[in-house]
């Protein structure tokens, strides 16, 4: 008997060992194990070696192994905490039993343990192996969805889902309101007391929560060329920064990019929510360049935005790259600094920015960078990075990116967790991916897929989930945000400095 051999037998003893065959639930009992396969089993979606968040749903998951029965050993400490089987390959985890186990093992290691009966016989695979971190994830995500494409734009709405369950609540669907479109939901320190939401339409606007009160500003400041379109809250909730855009769709016959987006214009302004005024200045507003994607530092002092050249008509889309920068902004006076910092010169790589998000700490600032443009989420090339903002240092993300897009991404409040755009299981359609993340290292996990009750549920579902962002809370009163959709603007105005 060789070496290997011996060392299979052992680990189907130790097995056999620890599972016993009188443990149960799921009303399950284990059965027995007749043989070790010597290799990892295959799930859907791909739960393994992943950070799960102590309070998130059970991520339930399809066996992707040939046999007649199934069946799932879920455990920490080298223990089996209780077991999931029978003849269909989906398992199917009971919340009470995931949540007894996630609050148990927080901070520790968790497996799972997979058999599957073939012609008669149990063959066991060896361990999946998570951790569970006693760091909790904001408990809900609220995302667009719509389908990819660009013929039914007219069927959309803005969600929201229970992380540590799978409910799903709309928080704005634009059948209510004749099929206008709605983008670009944003919230401050992760808050659904302080949110916006754009409406394009006959009935459009920007919708603004603050201090328990909502209104409807016009999105287009008088003395503005284009409207308010890529927003950031400051801080303080005093101000959002805005970018304006004139955006326009192009299509091609071939290729691995049938649709791109592009900007022909965009400046940068700061509306002062108070005073309904859009304050500017020539360094980011005007035609020698194009400023886009605002983000804030968390003392509300620092601007981050994306720099690119001008757009001339005709010039080629894949010349288009955007650079990270950042102004100096004073919350006191609501005046901009005297220069421009270019952060990372990407265009000299021949690579673009897009998305730049600083952490709740102020440490770390997470973009995507694609070969050219801003529209990320249409480029395969598209991956994260992280710039370290005390020493300029970037790295790429390995064990977050994938070979397929990956794209807009949002912190949690804590910094612990940041949520991304992913097509990785298709490349059609964005699926929500979430990874935990070290402040001390910066070093982020593999990233696990949103859980859903239904394990089959994304290889049916064909809408894309857009702009996911993590809150602490359930945004609420809905019924008052349809109405404030069909209320009267307030007009707002440019102020340059």
């Amino acid at each position: 008997m060789g070496i290997k051999s011996l060392r299979v037998n052992a680990a189907l003893c130790l097995w056999i060992l620890i599972c016993g065959v009188v443990l149960s639930g799921c009303g399950y009992t284990w059965k027995e194990v007749d043989r070790m396969s010597g290799k990892a089993p295959r799930i859907y979606p791909d739960y393994s070696g992943v950070v799960f968040p102590l309070n998130i749903a059970p991520p339930n998951f399809v066996i992707q192994e040939e046999g007649e029965r199934f069946q799932a050993a879920f455990g920490h400490d080298g223990k089996v905490d209780f077991v999931c089987g029978g003849s269909d390959p989906e398992i199917i985890i009971p919340e009470d039993k995931w949540k007894e186990l996630t609050e148990q093992a927080a901070g520790q290691e968790i497996f799972i343990r997979i058999a599957v009966r073939q012609n008669g016989s149990w063959t066991g695979f060896t361990d999946i192996k998570d951790t569970v971190s006693q760091d909790p994830i904001d408990p809900y995500l609220v995302y667009r969805l719509l389908y990819p494409g660009y013929e039914l734009w007219n069927e959309m709405g803005i969600y929201q889902r229970d992380l540590t369950g799978y409910e799903e609540f709309p928080v704005l669907e634009n059948k209510d309101f004749g099929k206008q479109c709605l983008n670009c939901h944003t919230f401050n320190h992760n808050s659904p007391d302080e949110m916006m939401i754009h409406v394009r339409g006959k009935d459009g606007g920007t919708l603004i929560r603050r201090n328990g009160t909502l209104e409807k500003v016009s999105a287009s400041p008088q003395g503005a060329a284009h409207g308010s379109t890529y927003p950031a809250w400051h801080p303080s909730g005093k101000y959002i920064a805005y970018s304006m855009n004139e955006i326009q769709q192009f299509f091609h016959a071939n290729g691995q990019k049938p649709i791109e987006v592009s900007d022909l214009a965009a400046d940068l302004g700061v509306y002062d929510v108070v005073r309904h005024e859009m304050l500017t200045d020539s360094l980011i507003y005007g035609d020698g360049a194009m400023e886009t994607f605002p983000a804030w530092s968390p003392d509300g002092r620092t601007l981050y935005f994306c720099r690119g050249n001008a757009y001339h008509q005709g010039a080629a889309l894949d010349s288009l790259r955007y650079d990270l920068c950042s102004i100096d902004f004073d919350p006191e006076t609501g005046r901009f600094g005297d220069r421009i910092n270019c952060l990372y010169e990407a265009s000299a790589k021949g690579k673009s920015v897009s998305f730049p998000r600083v952490s709740p700490d102020g440490c770390y600032l997470l973009f995507t960078q694609s070969d050219y443009g801003n529209f990320s989420i249409w480029h395969p090339e598209s991956d994260l990075y992280l710039l370290e903002l005390a020493n300029g240092k970037i790295h790429e993300l390995p064990s977050v990116n994938s070979k397929d897009v990956d794209s807009f991404h949002t912190w949690s409040s804590s910094g612990k967790w940041f949520v991304f755009s992913s097509k990785r299981l298709d490349g059609l359609w964005a699926r929500p991916f979430f990874a935990h993340f070290d402040p001390t290292t910066g070093q982020a996990s593999k990233p696990f897929l949103l859980p859903q009750k239904d394990p089959h549920f994304y290889e049916t579902f064909t809408r894309t989930y857009n702009l996911p962002e993590l809150v602490k809370a359930p945004v609420s009163d809905q019924k008052a945000l349809l109405q404030t959709v069909f209320s009267t603007n307030v007009v707002t105005t440019l102020k340059k400095q």
